[in-house]
């Protein structure tokens, strides 16, 4: 058995040893190279382009949005996204043409050479801007999308409540500066087209370039490379690149790869949504939730993109871990003229929970109660109805989650220690611990699995080997490891003996987007059924015998793939996600079962304030998580400490910088994220609950431990100071103006 073992990784020994293709390593014959001419300006009317300098323009491959043979946009869930502008644009670096030339100097040179005349119209950079309708810059309102989400009624309940407490609650744009930049080859003849790129969803890239290229799935062919990360950051905006790299394609008739350097990437790339968050809450004398009326904004950038899905899981997950019998969520997605942000990992929860958990420590402040208290005396359990209306069918233990994690800090000692040493006016160095609590969907929202219904396939060869094929990409999260610890564990066979398909369209049924915390639950278990599949053929067929002799069974099953393959040819095993029947969504009231499952986490944090600098540290963290069952301690544990991190970074130190739109800090050396120097140790706990519908009982968690790193930093800081906290990046100068203002 391989299942929650340590297996060494699948994708492991290639990258170590530099065999891994990325896709800046894949060379073609006569391959030229392409780029991207952008826009100077928020938003303006194009009026005149001009080619200058002494160059060969004649040699040099000049595309624009006239030469796609389909309509000029980038297909995904609105259609409102230019692929190139063609009179207007709408945000700083906006593509408008696309050159390609073998020689990257001169490619550069010329790219610098094409003026672009625009003239300036009034722009939007604020969420607030925005909703008022400074200026209307999309559709009537400038609303991208609104959810209202109510459960209840909460208009009586502020009159009758002991206590009311409001708080608005604001978190800034994050860069996911994946390890590799964006890239994308692509090489189009009388055949079709054919891409080779960096992406996370080879599928929504295949849909991408049917639309833009008017033509049928059969002449669409994308292959995932090696992908050096991607943190929801290669979701949606490669199927760009592709067209774009296709395009010049097309009109070159040479293979072209466009790969961004990573200013580029910074600048022009998705990123996560800014937020506001409101939050008016009652309270009973006794400390009981009575109602929560909460403003879910984001700034979702010039275009729609992935704006939609985002703001729906942030709105789902605004009310937290919490039963309340009252609430009303309204969110809004707003246009504002930046580049487009979108899918970074968390997708939106990061946000709301954010608001949540500051204001879960403002509310227990005022009511005179312990954070913990006030918590506990609110937890959902089993039973309980979320604020979509859906009833948990599983007990989270909140209360014992959050023992685990407090206990394992040291929480309650140290809270009562650090109380007496900061009110020592001569400390400089001030000390505090804090946690938050928190929960994450795992899977689609709603619908959505139903509706994609992912496919997999599992195929033997007469050599008793097996191959996963599934479009769920290996993105360093060890994807391929785990589809082959489950096929292998399904099939009784050897680990080593599974191998797992590079994603190709023209090879892979579509299992759907590697998003979401879906794959290993949702895709993952579609490879065990597909595998229990294959060897129930060989069963009903006679070539394998229901019981088999544990000590030669990979014999007896390279037998019987053999003697079945001879006689009747292929051995192929597919399965289909099928909804369970408890899960019941309503798209248009926005009410029932959410998610099919959520995880479930207390993270405590103890860090250290130098009122000198105004600098914050993290000096210990401490993750619990209910996530089901394990299926590779190594792999999960590093997917913890990887969150973890990503989360210290959105607390305490990256910021995107803007100037009129344009993000002006899209350099490694001025964008600062943590070190190694800056990650404290961090200690692991995961609780095991099993999913009855996830593979060995396995949920999904992936986005989970980045959503409550950042409260629960924060809330410690706000104790290590006595100042309300409100915002991210707590920057040195963030929380000197909040000391200020105490």
């Amino acid at each position: 058995m391989t299942v929650k073992r340590p297996v060494i990784r699948k994708d492991g020994k290639d990258k170590v040893t530099g065999r891994a293709q990325y896709v800046d390593d894949l060379c073609f014959p006569n391959m030229i190279y392409g780029v991207s001419v952008r826009s100077s300006v928020a938003r303006g009317k194009i009026q005149k382009i001009t080619y200058e300098g002494d160059l060969p323009w004649k040699d040099i491959t000049v595309a624009t949005s006239h030469d796609l043979p389909g309509p000029n946009v980038v297909a995904h869930i609105l259609q409102d996204q230019q692929c190139l502008a063609t009179e207007n644009v709408q945000h700083p670096d906006e593509a408008i043409l696309l050159l390609a030339h073998p020689d990257r100097q001169l490619l550069e040179e010329a790219r610098r050479k094409v003026r672009v005349e625009i003239d300036p119209l009034p722009s939007i950079h604020s969420i607030e801007d925005s909703l008022n309708q400074k200026t209307v810059i999309w559709g009537k309102d400038n609303i991208l999308k609104s959810f209202v989400i109510e459960k209840g009624n909460i208009a009586p309940l502020w009159n009758e409540a002991a206590l009311v407490v409001q708080g608005e609650y604001r978190t800034g744009a994050q860069e996911q500066l994946y390890i590799e930049p964006n890239g994308m080859i692509a090489s189009v003849s009388p055949a079709g087209i054919t891409v080779w790129g960096s992406m996370q969803c080879p599928y929504y890239v295949h849909h991408a370039l049917m639309v833009a290229f008017n033509l049928p799935k059969e002449k669409v062919r994308v292959i995932q490379t090696e992908t050096g990360g991607g943190f929801g950051g290669k979701e949606d905006y490669p199927s760009m690149i592709a067209c774009h790299a296709a395009l010049l394609s097309l009109k070159s008739g040479k293979p072209v790869k466009i790969i961004y350097d990573r200013a580029e990437d910074m600048a022009c790339t998705t990123k996560r949504h800014p937020s506001i968050t409101r939050h008016k809450t009652a309270l009973s004398k006794d400390g009981k939730l009575l109602a929560m009326d909460i403003e879910f904004l984001l700034d979702g950038g010039a275009y729609a993109t992935m704006s939609p899905v985002v703001l729906s899981r942030g709105a789902i997950h605004a009310a937290g871990a919490y039963n309340c019998p009252n609430i009303r969520i309204t969110a809004k997605a707003l246009a504002t003229n930046t580049a487009p942000y979108g899918a970074f990992r968390g997708f939106g929860a990061p946000q709301s929970l954010f608001a949540l958990e500051m204001h879960m420590d403002r509310i227990a402040l005022q009511a005179g109660l312990t954070p913990e208290e006030f918590r506990a005396r609110n937890f959902l359990q089993e039973g309980h109805v979320t604020a979509t209306g859906q009833t948990l069918r599983e007990n989270p233990d909140l209360p014992g989650l959050m023992g685990t994690a407090l206990n394992a800090l040291g929480y309650h000692a140290k809270r009562a220690n650090y109380a007496d040493h900061n009110r020592n006016p001569n400390s400089r160095i001030k000390k505090g611990v804090g946690f938050s609590v928190f929960l994450h969907g795992a899977g689609f929202t709603g619908s959505g699995e139903k509706n994609l219904a992912s496919v997999v396939a599992v195929e033997a060869t007469p050599f008793g080997r097996v191959r996963v094929l599934a479009s769920s990409t290996e993105i360093g999260q060890g994807a391929r490891t785990v589809f082959a610890q489950l096929a292998a564990d399904a099939l009784g066979i050897d680990y080593d003996q599974v191998d797992v398909a590079q994603p190709d369209t023209h090879i892979v049924p579509n299992s759907g987007p590697t998003v979401a915390s879906r794959t290993t639950m949702i895709v993952g278990k579609l490879v065990e059924t597909a595998a229990i599949g294959l060897k129930e053929i060989l069963i009903q067929s006679g070539h394998l015998k229901s019981e088999c002799s544990t000590e030669d069974f990979s014999d007896q099953f390279r037998n019987a793939c053999a003697s079945y393959i001879k006689a009747a040819g292929p051995l192929k095993s597919f399965a289909q996600y099928q909804q369970p029947g408890h899960i019941q969504w309503d798209d248009t009231k926005y009410q029932g079962d959410a998610y099919g499952t959520f995880t479930w986490a207390v993270y405590a944090a103890e860090v250290s304030v130098d009122l000198t600098t105004y600098e914050a540290r993290v000096d210990n963290f401490v993750a619990a998580q209910e996530v089901g069952k394990v299926i590779h301690p190594v792999l999960a544990a590093g997917q913890i400490e990887g969150g973890v991190t990503q989360g210290i970074g959105y607390a305490l130190y990256e910021e995107v910088r803007l100037e009129n739109g344009r993000m002006i800090n899209n350099r490694m050396t001025n964008y600062i994220v943590p070190t190694a120097q800056d990650v404290p140790p961090i200690q692991v706990i995961f609780a095991e609950n099993p999913y009855a519908h996830g593979p060995h009982g396995a949920k999904g968690i992936g986005e989970l431990p980045l959503d409550g790193v950042a409260p629960a930093i924060l809330n410690a800081v706000a104790f290590a100071t006595g100042t309300t906290l409100t915002e991210i990046p707590l920057l040195p100068e963030t929380l000197m103006r909040a000391m200020s203002n105490e």
